[in-house]
């Protein structure tokens, strides 16, 4: 499975302001057999000018995903996923909550809001590592999202 040559470069984006969260996802996935690449920002204001090229992001490759938890500094998870989906130039982007909330309350309002996925953390590293692998398969190897030659983002 793992010698698949349709298998393609993924491109995560995750938004996380838990270094030690960021730390562990970051960790997982670098010791898994699959090509990724994983770029992080630490708060809403920011995940937005990564995805649309603003300063100090001007040079940012395009994600194929985004991981992004909920309760962030700036704006909330809620928000970033509001603003993309209004967005036509990103509301293509598959976003994936990476929370440790197992509320119904945040549940039922990122679906409304169209996220692809909602994961809660696991506690152990271990699950941690298998999640993040099994991540980086399905996105990676499984599902087909929209690539484009040239920067996603032209709008100002």
């Amino acid at each position: 499975m793992h010698n698949n040559p349709t298998r393609k470069k993924i491109r995560f984006l995750l938004v996380e302001d838990d270094l030690d969260h960021a730390a562990i996802l970051t960790r997982a996935m670098k010791g898994q057999p699959f090509d990724c690449e994983l770029h992080h920002v630490e708060n809403g204001v920011d995940a937005l000018a990564y995805l649309r090229h603003e300063p100090p992001f001007q040079a940012s490759a395009d994600p194929d995903v985004v991981l992004l938890d909920l309760k962030l500094p700036k704006l909330s998870g809620h928000e970033v996923l509001s603003e993309i989906r209004k967005d036509p130039e990103l509301a293509d982007i598959p976003v994936i909550i990476l929370s440790t909330s197992n509320a119904e309350s945040d549940i039922k309002n990122v679906y409304q809001n169209h996220a692809n996925s909602y994961l809660v953390k696991p506690l152990d590293f271990q699950s941690f590592r298998k999640m993040a692998e099994d991540l980086q398969e399905y996105w990676g190897q499984w599902n087909n999202v929209p690539r484009r030659s040239t920067p996603r983002y032209k709008g100002g």
